[in-house]
C-alpha cells in the first residue's frame, strides 16, 4: 500500500457494509492488522471513526470485499497524512456539540448509527460514532437518541472543565440537524409517535 494512489473520500458513497456469506473468505488476523491499525488513529482522527466503525463489525468473517473496503481507508490516509487536531490561540473557548445520525444504516439488523462531536477553540476535543442498541422507528427517533447521547457527553466535559478550572458560561450549544428532534426535544407532552420512547432518552428534555 505504500505506492497506493489517494482517494479523497475514507469509504465509497453509497457503499452499504454486510455480511458476504458467498464471498471469499480472507484471514481474519491478516484483516485485523490493518483495521486495529486503523482504530488506533481513531484516537486523533475523527474522520475515521465512523469507517472503522463499520470495519470492525466484521473481524470473525471478514471476505475480500470488506478487506477491500479497509484498503480504500488506507489510500484515503495516503492523501490526508497531515491532516490533525488543531487549535487556536485565543479561539472560542465555548464548548459547542454537533449530532447526527443515520436511520436504519445497517442492512441486516436496521439499526442506525449515532455520532457526535465536540469542538473548543475551532477544534475537535471529543467525538464518537456508533451503532444504537435498539431498531428506531423513524428518523425523528433515531436522531433524539443520538441528541441524548451528545447531551450526556456534554454534561460530562463540562463537569470535567470545571475540575480543570475551566468552566463554562451559559448552556452548551447542540446543533442538530432534524427539526422534528429539536422540537420534541423543548415539547414535554408525550406523542403517539414518542410516547414508546425509552424513558432515559427523555433525559434530553431537562438539558434543554
Amino acid at each position: 500500500m505504500a505506492d497506493c494512489n489517494s482517494v479523497n473520500n475514507p469509504i465509497v458513497p453509497g457503499t452499504k457494509l454486510m455480511k458476504d456469506l458467498m464471498g471469499e473468505q480472507v484471514d481474519y488476523t491478516f484483516y485485523k492488522q490493518p483495521v486495529g491499525s486503523l482504530m488506533y488513529l481513531t484516537s486523533t482522527r475523527s474522520d475515521l471513526l465512523y469507517v472503522v466503525g463499520l470495519l470492525n463489525r466484521y473481524m470473525a468473517h471478514p471476505t475480500t470485499f470488506h478487506l477491500q473496503a479497509a484498503k480504500h481507508v488506507l489510500r484515503y490516509i495516503k492523501g490526508t497524512t497531515t491532516f490533525g487536531v488543531f487549535y487556536r490561540q485565543g479561539g472560542n473557548h465555548q464548548l459547542v456539540g454537533y449530532s447526527d445520525s443515520d436511520y436504519a444504516g445497517d442492512v441486516e439488523d436496521r439499526r442506525s448509527t449515532l455520532g457526535f462531536q465536540f469542538l473548543l477553540s475551532s477544534g475537535v476535543v471529543s467525538w464518537s460514532s456508533r451503532k444504537q442498541p435498539i431498531v428506531k422507528l423513524s428518523t425523528t427517533e433515531a436522531e433524539f437518541v443520538t441528541a441524548f447521547a451528545c447531551a450526556c457527553q456534554a454534561v460530562w466535559l463540562r463537569r470535567m472543565m470545571e475540575q480543570l478550572d475551566q468552566t463554562q458560561s451559559g448552556a452548551t450549544m447542540i446543533y442538530c440537524d432534524n427539526s422534528s428532534t429539536i422540537k420534541l426535544s423543548r415539547n414535554p407532552v408525550m406523542h403517539d409517535r414518542s410516547k414508546h420512547i425509552d424513558v432515559r432518552f427523555h433525559f434530553l428534555r431537562d438539558l434543554t
